[in-house]
C-alpha cells in the first residue's frame, strides 16, 4: 500500500517541478528584439574605442535578457539607415506584442535643434551638410514608431564632445526629445542630461553603460527604476558631472530580467516619492526633504532629475559640496526647456524670447539664424498673411502653442537680428464703398425707314444731245462769219 502513494507522490512532485520549469517568465512570453550599434572607427575624426567595448557589453547583456540582438558597428550613412529600416521590418514581422530596443554608442549632434546620430564616413565642411550626411534621431524615433509593438526602447550614448572643427557653432549635447509628443510606448534614454556632454570614462567602458551592466541585472525592477538607479550611479562615479536623462510614454510593464525571491532593496528613501514627479512642486519638494541628511537628499533629487527637486535642494543645502554643481545643472536645464519650446513653436516671437534670456548661450547663435530664416519667410507671405499675430513670447513655464493670445507680434530687436525692411506698406489700402449702379436702359434700334423716289420729269433731250447742237450752231456761226469781226469793232450798231 506505501509503495503506490509514494509512486503517485513521486509523480506528483516530477510534474509540478517540470510545471515550474515550464512556465514562461516575462522575458519568454514577450518577443524581444535587440539593435546595438557602435560606431568607433570614425574615419575624419579621432577614434571612439570605448564605443566599441559598450556595444559588445550591451550585446551580452541583452541576450541574457531575452533579447534577439542584431549587432551593427562602423556603420555608414546608408548602412546606418539600411540597418534601422532591417530592424523595423523584423519588428513588423514580430508582432505587435514585441519589445524592440535600440542602444547606440558613438557620436551623437544637435544642429538647429534637431539630434543626430553620426555615421563614420561624415566629413561636414559647415552645419548645412550635417542634415545631409548624418542620421536624424527623430527618423529612428518616427520609423520604429509606425510598427505596432508593446514597447520601443532608446539607450542613447551619445552625447559625447563635438569633434569636428566645422561645427563650431553647434550647441553642446543633444537637444530635449520629449516622448509624450510621439507615439506611446516608448522609453529614451540619454547618457546624459540634454545640452551636457557625456564622459568616455577611464576604464574599457563608459560611465553611462558600465553602470547600465551592472544595475539592468538586477531581477525584478520596473525599467523606471533600472535607469533612476543608473543616473544615480553615474552622477557618484563622475562626480556629478554626467547625470542621465530619460523620458517615457510607456503604456506598459517592462522588466529587463523577470521575477526574483529576493528583489532589490529600493533606493533611499523612494517610499516617500511615490507622487508623480510632475506634479510635485518646489514646495512640496521642501518639505520631503526638510531634515534629510544632504547625502541622502542629494541621491533623491538626482533620482528624479527634475527642476522643482534641484531648486528646492540649493535653496536647502546652500553649504552642501554638490550645491554648485547642481545649480549649474538646474539652470542648463532651464534652458534647453525654453530651447526645445522655442523650435517647437518655431516663431519669430519664440526665438526672440530665448534670445532674451539666454543671449549668451552655446545655441545664441542658432537661434539668430533661425529667427532670421523665420523673419524673411514671413516676409515671403503676402501682406494679408504677414498681418496674422504671431504667438506670444515663450515663458519659463511649459506653453502650449495652440493657447496663445491673438496680440500683434513685437518688432523685431535691432540687437537680436538685424531688421530687414519691408518694400511694401504695412498700412492696408482703405476700403472702397462698392455701389452698384443700375445699367443704362438700351434704347431700341430704329425702325427702318425706305425711301421711294420719284421719276425725274421729262426735261427734254439729254444735256450732251443739246450741248452737241449748241456746238454745232456755234461752230458753223463763228465759221461763216469770221471775216466780219471789223465790221463789229468799227460798225456796232449794224450789229
Amino acid at each position: 500500500m506505501c509503495r503506490p502513494v509514494l509512486r503517485n507522490l513521486f509523480l506528483a512532485s516530477s510534474l509540478l517541478a517540470l510545471a515550474q520549469l515550464g512556465t514562461p517568465t516575462e522575458a519568454a512570453a514577450e518577443a524581444r528584439l535587440a539593435l546595438v550599434i557602435g560606431q568607433s572607427a570614425y574615419r575624419t575624426v579621432p577614434e571612439l574605442p570605448n564605443a566599441a567595448n559598450d556595444a559588445k557589453g550591451m550585446t551580452e547583456l541583452l541576450g541574457n535578457a531575452g533579447f534577439t540582438v542584431t549587432t551593427a558597428a562602423n556603420l555608414a550613412q546608408g548602412e546606418m539607415r539600411q540597418a534601422i529600416s532591417d530592424f523595423a521590418g523584423k519588428v513588423g514581422a514580430s508582432g505587435a506584442d514585441t519589445v524592440a530596443l535600440v542602444f547606440y554608442a558613438g557620436h551623437g549632434l544637435q544642429i538647429d535643434g534637431e539630434n543626430y546620430l553620426v555615421p563614420v564616413d561624415l566629413d561636414p565642411k559647415r552645419e548645412a551638410d550635417i542634415p545631409l550626411q548624418g542620421v536624424r534621431l527623430n527618423d529612428l524615433l518616427n520609423t520604429l514608431g509606425a510598427v505596432p509593438t508593446r514597447a520601443r526602447i532608446f539607450m542613447l550614448d551619445a552625447c559625447r564632445n563635438n569633434p569636428f572643427p566645422a561645427l563650431s557653432g553647434a550647441g553642446h549635447g543633444l537637444a530635449i526629445v520629449d516622448t509624450k509628443a510621439g507615439a506611446p510606448g516608448s522609453f529614451i534614454s540619454y547618457s546624459t542630461s540634454p545640452g551636457a556632454e557625456a564622459e568616455d570614462g577611464s576604464g574599457i567602458d563608459s560611465p553611462y553603460t558600465t553602470a547600465a551592466l551592472t544595475v539592468a541585472k538586477q531581477p525584478n525592477l520596473p525599467i523606471e527604476e533600472v535607469f533612476k538607479r543608473i543616473r544615480v550611479a553615474v552622477a557618484q562615479s563622475t562626480d556629478g558631472r554626467q547625470i542621465p536623462w530619460e523620458s517615457s510614454s510607456l503604456t506598459t510593464d517592462f522588466k529587463f530580467f523577470g521575477e526574483s525571491s529576493s528583489p532589490q532593496p529600493p533606493v533611499p528613501g523612494a517610499s516617500s516619492m511615490a507622487l508623480a514627479s510632475g506634479t510635485r512642486s518646489v514646495e512640496d519638494w521642501r518639505k520631503d526633504l526638510q531634515g534629510k541628511p544632504a547625502k541622502v537628499a542629494y541621491e533623491l533629487v538626482i533620482s528624479d532629475d527634475t527642476v522643482p527637486a534641484y531648486q528646492a535642494y540649493v535653496e536647502l543645502y546652500t553649504q552642501d559640496t554638490h550645491t554648485p554643481r547642481l545649480r549649474t545643472i538646474m539652470e542648463r536645464r532651464r534652458q534647453m526647456l525654453a530651447w526645445e519650446r522655442a523650435t517647437a513653436i518655431n516663431t519669430r516671437a519664440s526665438f526672440e524670447a530665448y534670445l532674451a534670456n539666454w543671449d549668451n548661450s552655446d545655441l545664441a547663435a542658432t537661434a539668430r539664424r533661425l529667427l532670421l530664416r523665420v523673419q524673411n519667410r514671413n516676409y515671403a507671405l503676402p501682406v494679408a498673411a504677414a498681418a496674422i499675430p504671431a504667438p506670444v513670447a515663450v515663458a519659463m513655464a511649459p506653453t502650449c502653442p495652440c493657447s496663445t493670445p491673438s496680440t500683434p507680434a513685437t518688432p523685431v530687436n535691432p540687437a537680436i537680428a538685424p531688421v530687414i525692411k519691408k518694400r511694401v506698406d504695412d498700412t492696408p489700402p482703405p476700403k472702397r464703398k462698392l455701389v452698384e449702379t443700375p445699367p443704362k436702359p438700351r434704347r431700341p434700334p430704329p425702325a427702318e425707314v425706305v425711301y421711294e423716289r420719284a421719276p425725274p420729269p421729262d426735261r427734254g433731250p439729254p444735256p450732251g444731245a443739246v450741248m452737241q447742237g449748241i456746238g454745232i450752231g456755234i461752230g458753223l456761226g463763228m465759221g461763216m462769219g469770221g471775216g466780219r469781226g471789223g465790221d463789229y469793232h468799227n460798225d456796232r450798231g449794224r450789229y
